[in-house]
């Protein structure tokens, strides 16, 4: 089967044998589909344009078949979101359905779990996913989920915030609600482990142990360890860049977010109040396709 993820900035996708549960291929791409959705409330024609390509270039890596396509915060905000749907369904053959909040955490949170299963002992994780449209804090243990999704994400944010010294400034304000949650899932919980998935974690991480976007490999990053030191090294590094450099490192088209993924995922961090974080690149696509073949 093929479960296919269409965040806020990237669309993900896995073709995975429900039989063997293996992954047979994965692709990504950068298609910045919140793009211009602050200020339309829309997602624009050359972002619907950019997602039709991406899936059309991944069928001739991936067998289509058995397909579960799942849109998230993007696609929940957009007033044009039925439009888009049907334009891609028309382009493609694909269906998007839209996941709630509840559902795009629940798929994280499965596909995490899976992959600290294999190496890591714990008893309740405190999970952290930023995405491009959306923030979903989640408390995972082998009885209970909990989740909170919070509409800020690193596109929006650097859409709302033009300078370093905005970001920096406007994060910390914007994120406050974050706290209420965060505190209540360290009283009620007493999470053992603090994990964080999506781009920004998985490319910090990727740095740390000398990877950069072409030569990134998802096994090597699974289980790596960052601290806030980690976050502010990296941060410090990246800036001094240029853009160009800088993209070779994170990718083409995250060049001005990930500064702004850092910051939140730096407030996030010292919220938790762990030292470590343990970073994992499993997230919704592999959760969807572990609920489908789970079901079928």
């Amino acid at each position: 089967m093929v479960a296919i993820d269409l965040g806020s900035n990237t669309i993900r996708m896995i073709e995975y044998d429900c039989t063997s549960k293996t992954t047979l291929n994965t692709y990504e791409k950068i298609v910045r589909t919140a793009e211009d959705l602050i200020k339309t409330n829309k997602i624009s024609d050359e972002a619907i344009q950019r997602i039709i390509d991406a899936i059309n270039e991944a069928k001739q890596k991936i067998k289509f078949e058995n397909v579960a396509a799942y849109a998230t915060e993007a696609l929940r905000q957009a007033q044009n979101k039925n439009d888009v749907i049907q334009q891609i369904k028309e382009a493609t053959g694909i269906e998007f359905n839209i996941s709630t909040p509840e559902e795009e955490a629940y798929y994280t949170a499965i596909a995490v779990e899976d992959a600290l299963d294999k190496n890591i002992k714990y008893k309740t994780m405190l999970l952290v996913d930023i995405g491009g449209g959306s923030t979903e804090i989640i408390v995972k243990n082998k009885k209970e989920l909990l989740s909170e999704s919070f509409k800020i994400g690193i596109v929006t944010i650097s859409q709302r915030y033009k300078s370093i010294e905005a970001l920096e400034y406007g994060i910390k304000q914007d994120i406050k609600p974050f706290k209420d949650f965060m505190n209540f899932a360290k009283m009620s919980y007493r999470p053992d482990i603090f994990v964080a998935s999506s781009g920004t974690p998985t490319t910090i991480a990727a740095l740390k142990i000398g990877l950069d976007y072409s030569t990134y490999d998802a096994q090597k990053v699974n289980g790596i360890e960052i601290t806030i030191n980690d976050l502010d090294e990296w941060m410090e590094k990246l800036l001094k860049m240029e853009m160009k450099q800088r993209e070779k490192l994170v990718g083409v088209g995250r060049g001005d977010l990930i500064v702004s993924g850092i910051l939140i995922f730096k407030e996030l961090f010292k919220m938790s109040g762990f030292e470590k974080c343990i970073v994992i690149d499993n997230g919704v696509r592999e959760g969807i396709a572990k609920d489908y073949c789970n079901q079928n």
